[in-house]
């Protein structure tokens, strides 16, 4: 059953006129001696709340019916809270919260999938000033050494972890001590460990301490510490305050003015201790009275088909996500007339950020979307970081292509500093964190003498004569390298490239050539690509019989060959690729939980093999392009 929303008929409302969907650009620019550019937003923010729970209580009293959560239960039917039920909920586990003595010194470590008790554990601490820390999951179920769980344990000495399943969790838990603090769990046991049922967090009456202590949450009240996944070193604490998280919600909606109009219903896997998931696309139901259908699907072969099975009964009217989670959804679309009338019925936006959209992706959704509505469905993004809570820039203007990040957000302004070849992109505003958790010196390295957060992330216009047309991703100011020639590689657009040059072979790729005299790629496989390539060694082949497969070799030359004979110089010509039997490893810091690389890690990691990739005398796994 689908909240009650209005939907949108195809052909006409709001996904048909970008005038009636998005706030027209308004910004001004400064060029500075220093070569650095400053542009800011001249529209305004409305009214700022002073903590997320104001919005929560509006809605329990405007709307005390909606539908605000929606999850799959054990038998595969949607379990629904309403606004109402959510804030009695969120009350009664605050009084939980202060009954135990939690605090700003005595946080929530949160270790569960998205979750309506996940959710509620975290808008009750938030409520009553208790912090929250979500941790990636992979940390405790995927890691080895469990060292990232340890660092963030000890780090912050919570007074209370949160489990959605307490079986999945128990050997990281007992391995890190966390064990010695009470556990709360909404399943499961861990043997000898008492271990609290959720359940009983939400019996309690709320006293008047509930509300004495909500009164005090203001706008500079710790709200949580979200944690980065790093470069090769340890997880970073990122401090969100409840003034960035609420002003990064006002930002978007001054923006994108149909939010107001059109309350979102969205269907979304993104994990909430991403800033992606939970600050921006859970918190904008939280804003705009929306409505999030919890997706327990993600991109990649074995849960995709749960996406796929939401989207056959709940359609969105935005949709958010990666590129890889598009190009794991868009297989099934393309084959799926139903699928496809289902996705797009009441579609006012499609967006995509976290990493750069190859082209290819765009052009299958843009015509998916016109065959089924008649007319294309926007398609934007956004740039920002945990630090900005997240969003920095945005696109509130119809885009022909991948790449536009937009302006800087309404009440936001950036700096575009020169760093080398490039402009990096840096921030100011009430969107921007105050440092990192238990890190002076770290919170001194993030900011320039000017007080400008630094981000590492260069930037171009889209039109020098017009700043209002945008930002165009530009890679990372340290990503780039040059190659023995001297001629610079320009990184990030290279790999957008040869990932669609390359299907169905790759799925991700790493660029390899520093200070050598050619471009190489470390590549990362699609099983379902392989297995389509070369059917014939049946379901059950493993990964080295597939990539040493003549079929897969062949297209994969192939692609790169056509990319090849396209490209304009020796800094966009692959040269040689090896393609990878060891996945990316979490403990290494290669892969984030949101499936992207880490380019710098992975070439740490595999050092040896840029070596022998690069090799005057390639090996026999190594494929050279001609």
């Amino acid at each position: 059953m689908e909240a009650a929303v209005a939907p949108v008929a195809a052909g006409s409302g709001p996904a048909d006129d970008a005038s009636r969907l998005f706030a027209k650009p308004d910004v001004v620019h400064e060029r500075r001696s220093d070569g650095s550019i400053i542009i800011r937003s001249r529209r305004e923010l409305g009214k700022v709340p002073r903590c997320l729970g104001v919005l929560l209580e509006r809605w329990a009293v405007t709307e005390p019916g909606r539908v605000f959560l929606a999850e799959r239960d054990g038998a595969g039917r949607w379990r629904q809270i309403t606004y109402e039920e959510t804030s009695r909920a969120v009350n009664a586990v605050a009084q939980s919260l202060i009954d135990r003595e939690l605090g700003a010194d005595r946080p929530v470590l949160i270790l569960a999938e998205n979750g309506i008790d996940h959710a509620l554990m975290t808008l009750g601490a938030m409520h009553v000033g208790v912090p929250v820390v979500p941790v990636s999951t992979p940390y405790a179920r995927l890691s080895q050494d469990f060292g990232k769980l340890r660092h963030i344990f000890a780090l912050v000495q919570p007074g209370l972890v949160y489990v959605d399943e307490a079986d999945r969790y128990a050997r990281a838990l007992e391995t890190i001590g966390a064990t010695a603090v009470e556990v709360v769990a909404s399943r499961g046991s861990l043997g000898a460990t008492r271990v609290t049922p959720f359940s009983t967090l939400m019996e309690l009456r709320p006293t008047p301490a509930v509300d004495a202590a909500f009164a005090k949450v203001g706008p500079d009240t710790l709200a949580k510490v979200l944690f980065t996944s790093g470069s090769t070193g340890q997880p970073k604490g990122v401090i969100n305050t409840q003034a960035m998280l609420c002003a990064n919600q006002e930002s978007i909606a001054a923006a994108w003015p149909f939010l107001e109009d059109h309350p979102p219903v969205i269907v979304d896997w993104l994990p909430w201790n991403h800033t992606f998931g939970a600050n921006h696309n859970f918190n904008m139901m939280l804003r705009h009275g929306g409505t999030l259908y919890i997706d327990e699907g993600k991109p990649v072969p074995a849960l995709i088909g749960r996406t796929v099975a939401n989207l056959r009964e709940v359609s969105p009217t935005v949709y958010f996500n990666v590129p890889r989670g598009y190009a794991a959804l868009l297989d099934h679309l393309e084959a799926d007339e139903a699928l496809q009338q289902k996705f797009f019925a009441r579609l006012d936006m499609l967006f995509y950020a976290a990493a750069a959209l190859p082209q290819s992706l765009w052009d299958r959704l843009e015509r998916l979307g016109r065959k089924v509505r008649g007319a294309k469905v926007p398609f934007v993004s956004s740039w920002g970081l945990t630090e900005t809570a997240p969003l920095g820039t945005v696109v509130h203007f119809p885009i022909e292509r991948p790449g536009n990040i937009g302006v800087p957000g309404p009440g936001i302004a950036v700096k575009l500093a020169p760093v080398g070849d490039k402009l990096e992109i840096r921030v100011k505003g009430p969107n921007v964190m105050p440092g990192y958790f238990k890190a002076p010196g770290l919170t001194a390295q993030a900011f320039d003498e000017d007080g400008w957060l630094k981000t590492g992330d260069a930037v171009r216009f889209a039109d020098e004569s017009n700043p209002a047309a945008g930002l165009l991703f530009d890679g990372r100011t340290a990503e780039n390298f040059k190659l023995s020639s001297g001629t610079w590689v320009n990184v990030g657009m290279l790999r957008t490239a040869v990932i669609a040059a390359g299907a169905p072979v790759i799925e991700d790729a790493v660029v390899t050539g520093h200070d050598h005299d050619e471009i190489g790629l470390l590549i990362f496989p699609s099983l379902s690509g392989l297995r389509g390539l070369c059917a014939e060694l049946g379901a059950d082949a493993g990964l080295d019989a597939m990539v040493g497969h003549a079929a897969v070799k062949a297209a994969l030359a192939a692609g790169l060959k056509r990319h090849n004979a396209a490209a304009q110089g020796s800094s966009m010509r692959i040269a040689r690729c090896l393609i990878m039997t060891e996945p990316p490893s979490i403990d290494a810091n290669e892969i984030t939980d949101k499936g992207y690389l880490n380019q710098r890690a992975v070439l740490v990691k595999r050092a040896a093999l840029v070596q022998r990739l690069h090799a005057k005398v390639a090996a026999t796994d190594v494929i050279e392009i001609d």
